[in-house]
């Protein structure tokens, strides 16, 4: 995953756990606009989640955050 997108999950993470706790979820759709304008780095964000981890449509902030400091 590119280093843009891991920094752009964790600054996204970092703000919902600050405004609503340790145990926000989320899903990958949180790190982007609702529009459409960056499909390729959507669509990276969704195989990262989907394929590679096959995680829940909503996962807890500070697991993908871990996960994303940890390289994984």
């Amino acid at each position: 995953m590119r280093t843009s997108l891991r920094q752009k999950i964790v600054n996204v993470c970092d703000l919902k756990i600050e405004k609503k706790g340790p145990t926000v979820g989320l899903s990958f759709y949180a790190f982007f606009a609702n529009k459409n304008d960056d499909p390729d780095c959507l669509m990276e964000a969704a195989e990262w989640w989907i394929k590679t981890h096959k995680l829940d449509h909503f996962e807890k902030a500070v697991k993908i955050k871990k996960m994303i400091i940890n390289g994984e």
